[in-house]
């Protein structure tokens, strides 16, 4: 029973992670009716500046704490993730107003290699490191319960606790203000927010921005726990299939999903790994998601479209 709680305690901290990545896509699918390509370069793109901001301010200013530089070098990385966001909005979106999807699609795989070219170009290419201080060392919990206790990865622990607490105020945020509110009824129908009053070009900027700082804190967080690195790019196609899961158009279905294929993940790994060879993590939730598309592709709380004619 501790092994099993043990491998369920651990695909919960990752799916919550996994989570936080998809919630990047929610929220500009849900702003913009487009699936966003570049939300990856955007992770990487943070990431880079967290790192290299970091490395730079004790250099240059002569901060010998550790905890001022990071905290420093967080905020200007997303001050810079919201220039980024003003940027996109003012030279391509602002001119996309009421373009179909794939005009605004084919958009954001621009964005990508535009962030991923002048990253890697001021930034550097090279693998960096990032240390916010989270814990690295296990801990052993609940041993007068279970014969031999829970072995917790405590940087693990503390990441999933902030990507909880993010994805948490990021919902209440769509849910509870009038801004959340112009966002959804944006994404329904562009033309009939404009003609209500709703400012389309600040929505968007505004869901960008948003979209950034996500990307920032899951740049740190992947960052600190591989090494800020060209390939960290892909951690976004972690993402695909926890939207596929839980649905484009859904907050809490970026959280159930991510949770799901997260468990999925390492349960199946342990029990029937051994049995076929290992290596089920890899692709376990790719198939998962190739199944909701044949039988579910709306995901299990996004809206189905239902066309009259």
């Amino acid at each position: 029973m501790g092994f099993f709680l043990e491998t369920l305690i651990g695909g919960l901290m990752a799916g919550m992670l996994y989570s936080l990545v998809a919630l990047g896509f929610v929220l500009i699918f849900k702003a913009s009716g487009v699936f966003n390509f570049a939300q990856g370069a955007m992770v990487l793109f943070a990431a880079l500046a967290m790192a290299r901001f970091s490395a730079w301010l004790p250099d240059h200013l002569g901060i010998d704490s550790a905890w001022l530089a990071n905290t420093i070098a967080f905020f200007l990385a997303g001050a810079l993730m919201f220039v980024v966001a003003w940027l996109i909005e003012r030279l391509v979106l602002r001119h996309l107003v009421n373009q179909e999807g794939a005009t605004l699609l084919m958009a954001t795989l621009g964005i990508a290699y535009v962030l991923e070219g002048v990253g890697t170009s001021v930034f550097g290419a090279d693998v960096y490191k990032i240390d916010v201080g989270m814990p690295k060392e296990p801990v052993m919990i609940l041993e007068g319960t279970f014969e031999g206790g829970l072995l917790i990865n405590k940087e693990d622990f503390v990441a999933a606790l902030i990507a909880a607490v993010l994805v948490g105020l990021l919902a209440l945020f769509f849910q509870k203000t009038a801004t959340g509110r112009a966002l959804r009824a944006v994404a329904d129908d562009h033309q009939a927010a404009q003609s209500i009053g709703i400012p389309l070009n600040r929505i968007w900027v505004i869901v960008w921005c948003v979209a950034g700082l996500v990307a920032l804190v899951a740049g740190v967080i992947w960052g600190s726990k591989l090494g800020v690195q060209f390939s960290l790019a892909t951690v976004a196609l972690r993402g695909l299939p926890v939207v596929i899961l839980g649905g484009l158009t859904s907050i809490p279905g970026a959280i159930i999903g991510g949770l799901i294929i997260g468990v999925g993940e390492k349960v199946s790994e342990v029990y029937l790994g051994p049995m076929i060879g290992g290596g089920i993590e890899i692709w376990f939730a790719y198939q998962l998601a190739l199944l909701f598309l044949l039988f579910r592709p709306q995901g299990l709380f996004g809206e189905k479209i239902i066309d009259r004619v």
